[in-house]
């Protein structure tokens, strides 16, 4: 029997489809996994700026925040968050928060303020639904949180699991360096994220 040039593209489009979220899938798994390399490194909270490189800047190795956990995941995977927020910030200034005072973008510090990532993971279509369901938060996710007096915190959710085994563990850095906790219902979340790309 025959196929008709609709059910060959419907096939194709089925196969390619199914390469993608594969491919997605590895993606994700290695992301989970390079954040948790991170805990193996000693890092000291260090809210200093810091002048860096561009791209591919980072602030010394053993000094960091939230933002780094994430920035350093990604990068583990050849993925320049510094680059790429810098580069939509240029073009897209005043989609971004103007918490700073600032009249230009910065590429030492902009990728390392929670409220940018935020801003560029939903401008990259990573926006995902805030829920109270911790299945709904899978390896490979970012997730941010209010704390008190208005500040936001980010974190990337791993593979490993809380002891009841009801959630997956998070790597953070929230004062104590590059950690690995049972902290995703602990704050309320503001921001749910799944970016590759």
């Amino acid at each position: 029997m025959l196929l008709s040039a609709k059910s060959w593209m419907s096939i194709l489009f089925s196969i390619f489809f199914h390469q993608l979220l594969s491919a997605q899938s590895v993606f994700f798994s290695r992301l989970a996994d390079s954040a948790l390399t991170l805990t193996q490194q000693k890092v000291i909270y260090d809210l200093s700026y810091f002048s860096i490189a561009y791209p591919n800047g980072d602030v010394p190795k053993d000094r960091g925040v939230c933002t780094d956990v994430i920035i350093r995941a990604y990068r583990k995977l050849n993925v320049d968050l510094q680059q790429l927020v810098h580069e939509d910030m240029r073009r897209h200034f005043n989609q971004y928060p103007h918490a700073w005072g600032l009249n230009v973008p910065d590429k030492n510090i902009d990728h390392r303020r929670v409220p940018n990532l935020m801003t560029f993971f939903k401008r990259s279509g990573a926006l995902l639904t805030v829920t109270e369901n911790a299945g709904d938060y899978k390896p490979g996710d970012i997730v941010c949180w209010s704390l008190s007096r208005g500040m936001k915190h980010i974190g990337l959710v791993v593979k490993q699991k809380s002891a009841d085994g009801k959630r997956h563990l998070i790597v953070h850095n929230i004062g104590d360096g590059q950690v690995l906790e049972d902290c995703l219902f602990d704050y309320p979340i503001i921001g749910h994220y799944r970016y590759t790309r």
